[in-house]
C-alpha cells in the first residue's frame, strides 16, 4: 500500500462526516471530516483584510461575451460599489484537449500551471487585470487544481513519475474505498508519494505568489491530497508572504493545523437546501441528476429551522480555529444541483440573508447580483445574462453592513452567534451575535407560511435599526414578531 493510499484510508476511517459532492464533471466525490491534527501544524501567515471580507466567484468564461480578462476588468467597479473584497478566480490556466469533456473541457483538467487559458487573454492581461483588482481595493485568489492535471501537460511525458500508475499506465484519480475510478477520465492523478512532484507544485504555487502578485488560492479537492503536503506547501508559501487560503473540501485537519483559514460550509449549505425541500420552496431541477448522490435529495418532509442548530453545533465541535464559507450558490451547485431559485425558490433571498449574516464569510458565484435563474453550460461557451443587477442593492446593503458592525466579521474577529428563542423555532431562526459593543439580531422565517413568534432569551436590548426598511425598534425579550412566507428582519445598533 502507498503511504498516499494508507494517508486517505487513514483519513476516511477517522471520518466523523460523510458528505458527497460533484466534480465539474458531473460525478460525485467524498469530502471527510476529522478532528486529526499533525505534530507539522503551521502557523498562518494570514493577511489582515480577510476579517471583514466577502468572496466573490468569478467563472471567466461565461463572465463576459468576450470571457476575456480584460472584459471582466470593466465590472471591478461595480463589484467594488457592491463591497466585494476577494475576487475567486475560477481556473485561469490552459485547458488540456487531450480526453477533454464537451466542447471546451472543464477548466480542473489544467495542461500548464504557470501559464494562462488563451481564450482569456495572456499572461500581462493577467497581471494588468490583477493590478487594477488591486486598485480598486480588491484581493485576487486563484483557483488552483493540485490532485490531478489534464492529459496534455507536459509533467505527463517529462516526470510520468509524477502520476499515480496502475499495471503500468498513469491513471485517472481512483476511489480509494473501492480501488475503482471516481469517472474523471478528462485528468490524470498526481502521485504525492514522489517529493520531487511536491517540490514542483509548491514552485507553481509561488510562482503566481512572486510574479503574478495573487494573494491566495482555492485549493481544488484540497481533501484529495495528503494532509502532510499542506503543512509543507503553506510553511513555503505564507513564508514568502501573508496569504488567503480557502479549501473545496471540509477536512478540519486542515484548518485546525493552519494550512488554510477558511473551508466550505458544504453541511450548511445542504442543511439550508433541505429546508427548502422540506418547506416547499425547491423547484423541479431541468438537470438530469440521476447519476448524482445529493444528500438533500433524501431530506424528509419533518426537516426544520432546527437543522441549523444541529449543524452549527457539529461545526463547533470539529473545528478549533478558522472559519467556514457560507453560500446559496457556486459552479458546481448552479451547473449540477441547479440554481438557488430551484433550490430555495421563493426562500432564496431569506437564505441569502442568513448565510451573509451567520458564522462564517458569505460568498456570491458570478450572476446572483442579478437574480439570474439559469444553469449555465459548464463544458462550452455560455452567457451571464445581466439585465439591470436586480439583487446589487440587496447585497450592497449586507456587505456594507459586515463591513461597518464588527459582530459579523469573519471568524474570531466576528461575535459568536447565539440562537434566540422564538417559541416556533421550527419555523423561524433567529440569533443575535455581538463584538466590542457592536450588534446584530437576525430573525427570518424559514417556512413558505406566515409565522409569529415571541423573542426570549437575554443580552440582546436596546434600541436598532432595521437593515431593509430603515425602521427604528426596540428589540427586547418578550418582542413579539410576525413574519410573513420567507421574510426576514436585520436590527443592527450601528
Amino acid at each position: 500500500m502507498t503511504s498516499r493510499l494508507a494517508t486517505l484510508l487513514s483519513l476516511l476511517l477517522l471520518t466523523a462526516l460523510f458528505s458527497c459532492e460533484r466534480r465539474a464533471d458531473d460525478t460525485p466525490m467524498v469530502t471527510a471530516t476529522t478532528q486529526e491534527v499533525s505534530d507539522l501544524a503551521v502557523e498562518p501567515r494570514i493577511p489582515d483584510w480577510h476579517k471583514d471580507a466577502v468572496i466573490y466567484e468569478v467563472n471567466t468564461r461565461i463572465y463576459t461575451p468576450e470571457g476575456t480578462f480584460a472584459a471582466f476588468q470593466e465590472h471591478l467597479p461595480r463589484l467594488a460599489d457592491m463591497g466585494v473584497d476577494i475576487l475567486w478566480f475560477m481556473p485561469i490556466h490552459p485547458v488540456s484537449e487531450k480526453n477533454r469533456k464537451g466542447e471546451l473541457g472543464s477548466p480542473y483538467a489544467v495542461a500548464d500551471y504557470r501559464d494562462v487559458n488563451p481564450d482569456f487573454g495572456t499572461k500581462e492581461d493577467f497581471k494588468a487585470m490583477v493590478e487594477a483588482i488591486h486598485a480598486a481595493g480588491m484581493h485576487v485568489i486563484i483557483d488552483w487544481v493540485p490532485n490531478h492535471t489534464g492529459w496534455d501537460n507536459d509533467w505527463i511525458t517529462s516526470h510520468p513519475d509524477f502520476y499515480t500508475q496502475k499495471d503500468g499506465e498513469i491513471t485517472d484519480p481512483i476511489n480509494p474505498e473501492t480501488g475503482e475510478s471516481w469517472g474523471w477520465t478528462d485528468v490524470a492523478d498526481l502521485d504525492y508519494d514522489n517529493p520531487e512532484m511536491r517540490d514542483s507544485m509548491i514552485a507553481a504555487m509561488a510562482y503566481w505568489v512572486t510574479d503574478m502578485n495573487v494573494d491566495g488560492f482555492r485549493v481544488d479537492v484540497a481533501h484529495g491530497v495528503p494532509v502532510d503536503f499542506w503543512e509543507q506547501a503553506t510553511d513555503s508559501l505564507y513564508a514568502i508572504e501573508p496569504l488567503f487560503m480557502l479549501s473545496e473540501g471540509a477536512v478540519p485537519a486542515i484548518v485546525n493545523d493552519g494550512a488554510f483559514v477558511m473551508d466550505y460550509g458544504w453541511e450548511m449549505h445542504h442543511t439550508l437546501n433541505e429546508i427548502a425541500k422540506a418547506r416547499g420552496a425547491k423547484r423541479e431541477v431541468e438537470t438530469d441528476l440521476s447519476n448524482i448522490a445529493r444528500q438533500e435529495e433524501d431530506a424528509k418532509d419533518e426537516v426544520t429551522a432546527l437543522a441549523i442548530d444541529e449543524t452549527l453545533a457539529r461545526q463547533r465541535e470539529d473545528y478549533q480555529r478558522g472559519y467556514k464559507m457560507q453560500f446559496t450558490s457556486n459552479h458546481d451547485e448552479n451547473a449540477w444541483a441547479g440554481t438557488e431559485f430551484q433550490r430555495m425558490g421563493d426562500g432564496a433571498q431569506a437564505f441569502a440573508v442568513l448565510t451573509a449574516t451567520f458564522d462564517g464569510m458569505p460568498l456570491i458565484y458570478s450572476g446572483q447580483e442579478s437574480a439570474v435563474d439559469r444553469q449555465y453550460e459548464f463544458f462550452k461557451k455560455d452567457q451571464i445574462e445581466w439585465g439591470d443587477f436586480k439583487y446589487a442593492d440587496f447585497y450592497t446593503k449586507l456587505f456594507d453592513l459586515k463591513e461597518r458592525n464588527q459582530a459579523l466579521w469573519n471568524g474570531e474577529y466576528g461575535g459568536e452567534l447565539v440562537k434566540i428563542p422564538t417559541g416556533n423555532d421550527e419555523n423561524i431562526y433567529a440569533f443575535t451575535r455581538e463584538k466590542n459593543g457592536d450588534r446584530v439580531v437576525v430573525i427570518i422565517n424559514l417556512s413558505g407560511e406566515a409565522q409569529t413568534g415571541t423573542l426570549a432569551g437575554d443580552g440582546y436590548t436596546g434600541t436598532m435599526t432595521e437593515l431593509f426598511s430603515e425602521d427604528s425598534a426596540e428589540v427586547v425579550p418578550g418582542m413579539d414578531i410576525s413574519l410573513e412566507p420567507w421574510a426576514y428582519r436585520v436590527y443592527t445598533n450601528k
